[in-house]
């Protein structure tokens, strides 16, 4: 739903007749339902808030300030608090990284294309545990920042999370 702003010229006057309202200059037509980007540091989505990131135009704010970066993000099982620590750099960002995670809840990953799938009946069977899956930013790195340096940075959250030994990080 979109909304007119207008310029208000006297503050204590709540009411216009319809012959001054088209004097009133426009500042902007407003979508209302719009999500305002919470900043690198406010990020924080359950599984199907990400799918309406990647997806929605009410979060047409958030792509925009998401392609501008590279990053390292958390995901977080909410049901045993176990994390993935990954990245996205290069071209993709994050909005293409985490458009691979909407589309089927594991991104490719082992450990959690691992919790995708049932295979307890010797066939495996698509689950619904990404909806459990929460995804925040830990460091975001401007666009001309060298790989190595992201790679780095990825690899020590690793270490200080500890997501090797007891998280779904194998690599």
């Amino acid at each position: 739903m979109t909304g007119l702003v207008i310029e208000w010229d006297s503050p204590r006057n709540w009411h216009r007749r319809a012959t001054r309202a088209p004097k009133l200059p426009v500042l902007e037509i407003a979508d209302r339902d719009k999500v305002p980007f919470p900043g690198f540091d406010g990020v924080l989505l359950k599984y199907h808030e990400l799918q309406e990131m990647v997806e929605n135009a009410r979060y047409a704010d958030w792509r925009a300030a998401l392609k501008e970066v590279q990053g390292i993000y958390l995901i977080t099982d909410s049901t045993n608090g176990k994390q993935y620590v990954g990245k996205a750099d290069g071209s993709e960002r994050i909005p293409g990284r985490w458009t691979d995670y909407a589309r089927d809840g594991h991104g490719g990953n082992v450990e959690l294309r691992a919790l995708a799938y049932d295979s307890a009946a010797g066939e495996a069977v698509k689950t619904d545990h990404a909806r459990l899956f929460i995804f925040s930013l830990l460091r975001v790195f401007g666009p001309s920042t060298p790989s190595s340096d992201v790679d780095a940075a990825e690899s020590h959250c690793k270490d200080a999370l500890m997501t090797r030994q007891f998280g779904l990080n194998r690599n």
